[in-house]
């Protein structure tokens, strides 16, 4: 089996840890592009400045920051105008990562998760989970790997948020201009967990809790005011995670993710909890098998230490998706693919 992933050069690495130091300082991320400051003049020739800028969807804006005779608002123009500067410079290298193959988000998810961060859910324990967080992931291990496409954005909560006086979660959404709403479930008595931007756009953000059992309930949320569906094993994939830059065309803002070892051993249980007839389980096991080349080289010892964290209920569709695995994993994982049989 050829390899899944190669690795990316030294200096590109480099960069992209520069990067993730610029997001760890970045208080608040601009949730469009970072525009411009303008003087104006109205009518009785009082000038005036105004940030410019564009949201996620392209619609422009102008803020009005005050008059140019106040003292206060010349103090606030400086610090801006510097955040306008840096964000510039940061997107210039972003573009750098982008075209050696890192992994980026669009413009739309870019500002859905920096509205999160700058809420600042993922500082106290909400996670960036599926197909974005593997991308994540992916640039914080150095490597790149054949390119994937989602629309989903899967927030997961793994218990009450300790943040006061929180707008609800819907408001945070729509706090990037994208007009978001909620979709009713099929069961039009259980109150909805997912949001969809409205119109032909496929953009959709799932928000997620530990289930208690291997079945999908729906529960209650109410720090955010919503509602979220239950997910096996979850407890699980949360129970050890990191933070790391993810990057867009509109810049970088820090979230938190799974840690990739148990990632990987996470999406080998959930492949073997679909629907046989989906496409997902092919994806989940490409990507465990994708991660677990990953670590075996970088991190040995790490996927060892995830599979003896598993829950013992796990252990069986584990053992089920190691026997799938193997179509997707090099000789080079060769250790890590020891560790699950004999776990298994």
């Amino acid at each position: 089996m050829a390899a899944l992933i190669s690795a990316h050069e030294k200096a590109l690495t480099l960069l992209f840890a520069e990067l993730g130091a610029t997001a760890e300082e970045q208080r608040e991320a601009f949730l469009g592009t970072p525009g411009n400051l303008t003087q104006r003049a109205n009518e009785n020739g009082t000038k005036f400045w105004v940030h410019r800028y564009s949201d996620a969807v392209g619609r422009r804006h102008e803020t009005y920051l005050g008059t140019n005779d106040d003292p206060a608002v010349i103090a606030r123009l400086e610090p801006l105008r510097k955040r306008i500067e840096e964000a510039n410079a940061t997107i210039a290298r972003v573009r750098v990562l982008a075209r050696a193959g890192f992994a980026t988000v669009d413009r739309k998810t870019y500002s859905t998760l920096a509205s999160l961060h700058n809420y600042r859910l993922f500082r106290v324990g909400a996670v960036l989970i599926g197909s974005h967080a593997f991308g994540a992931l992916l640039n914080a291990l150095g490597v790149k790997t054949v390119p994937y496409t989602t629309e989903d954005v899967d927030i997961a909560r793994p218990e009450a948020l300790a943040l006061p006086e929180l707008p609800s979660f819907l408001d945070m959404l729509r706090e990037t201009g994208i007009e978001f709403f909620e979709v009713p479930a099929l069961n039009r008595r259980q109150h909805p967990t997912s949001f969809k931007e409205g119109g032909s756009s496929r953009l959709r953000v799932d928000l997620l809790v530990p289930s208690p059992g291997e079945c999908y309930p729906i529960i209650s949320v109410p720090e955010l005011e919503a509602h979220a569906k239950g997910l096996p094993y979850l407890s699980y994939l949360l129970g050890d995670s990191q933070e790391v830059p993810v990057l867009s065309p509109l810049g970088v803002v820090l979230v938190r993710v799974p840690v990739p070892e148990r990632y990987a051993i996470h999406k080998l249980v959930v492949s073997q909890l679909r629907s046989k007839s989906s496409a997902k389980p092919a994806k989940d096991l490409r990507q465990a098998a994708t991660l677990i080349e990953a670590l075996v080289e970088r991190f040995p010892g790490a996927v060892e230490d995830a599979l003896s964290a598993i829950p013992k209920s796990a252990v069986n569709h584990v053992r089920r998706a190691a026997g799938a695995l193997s179509r997707y994993l090099p000789a080079s994982a060769e250790v890590a693919w020891e560790a699950l049989k004999s776990h298994a």
